[in-house]
């Protein structure tokens, strides 16, 4: 994996907001400000550039000189705080960004020698702030940038662009999609209800919010909640994944790092065959041979 550290811009007036605290605002029940953080979590170190707020994992904080100085002035200051040769730079209003994209730009930049890569929207826009940079080019712009207009405050990031060779890769989906306005965080809440969005969102809100790191196979527990409410009776279904969480949790508690989910997939294959030989014995009366 490419060694990267991360850089979140945090800050800004949120005028459009009223002035609320953007990246504190909730999307489906997680602050937009944790989603970006879950998306660049594979950074050694990240650095948030804004006001100090709770969040969901460590990280470094700072802020741009003057406060308010603007994102080019913010990306200096969180640059400063760097060590990595890559510079994952995002802003923290993007709801939908996930590791994939963070991914899918460090393999654009490297794949041509490129001094890094930025997403485009569906419209073609460029994003600046959805984007991977070579640190040293990226440190040699900004003081190029700073010597030249005596600062950094207030500069538009297309003055630092516009210097580098960037690689653009097309947005999957929302990735790019960011919220500016009220309208826009409740499209982002909107779109997380969705059908097919609603589960993946709420699994990862509750693993995030009970602290785990744990990827299972939620097909096979949904399969075992429809076996127990249809063998054996509908409350039967939140019991039993409850009770293979807690099985699974004693199984893995001194196993190795990875071994959580196949400790949920063979309680759920237990369980599963458990509800199978209790529907059949209800079935016809005669009884069905344990397995």
């Amino acid at each position: 994996m490419t060694a990267y550290d991360a850089i979140v811009l945090a800050g800004g007036a949120a005028r459009r907001l009223g002035g609320a605290d953007k990246p504190g605002i909730g999307v489906g029940g997680r602050a937009l400000l944790d989603r970006v953080l879950a998306a660049c979590a594979g950074a050694a170190s990240t650095v948030v550039v804004g006001p100090r707020r709770t969040t969901v994992r460590p990280v470094v904080w700072t802020r741009e000189a003057p406060v308010g100085g603007g994102p080019v002035a913010a990306l200096g200051a969180g640059v400063r705080e760097t060590a990595a040769p890559w510079l994952v730079v995002l802003s923290a209003d993007l709801p939908f960004l996930g590791a994939s994209t963070v991914d899918a730009l460090l393999a654009a930049a490297e794949e041509g020698d490129r001094e890094g890569a930025l997403c485009t929207d569906p419209d073609g826009r460029r994003q600046p702030l959805v984007a991977v940079y070579r640190a040293e080019p990226l440190r040699r712009e900004l003081a190029l940038l700073a010597t030249e207009h005596g600062g950094l405050a207030g500069l538009p990031l297309r003055l630092l662009t516009a210097e580098l060779d960037l690689a653009a890769v097309a947005t999957p989906g929302l990735a790019s999609f960011d919220c500016d306005t009220w309208d826009d965080i409740r499209v982002a809440r909107a779109h997380i209800r969705e059908h097919e969005a609603v589960l993946d969102e709420w699994i990862t809100a509750v693993k995030t919010e009970l602290g785990l790191e744990l990827d299972v196979d939620t097909d096979v527990l949904l399969d075992l909640a429809r076996d127990a409410a249809h063998g054996v009776a509908r409350p039967a279904a939140p019991l039993t994944t409850f009770l293979v969480g807690y099985a699974a949790g004693l199984a893995s508690a001194n196993a190795e790092p990875g071994d959580g989910p196949r400790a949920v997939a063979e309680a759920a294959r237990k369980a599963t065959a458990l509800a199978l030989r209790w529907e059949a014995e209800s079935g016809d009366g005669k009884g069905a041979g344990a397995s």
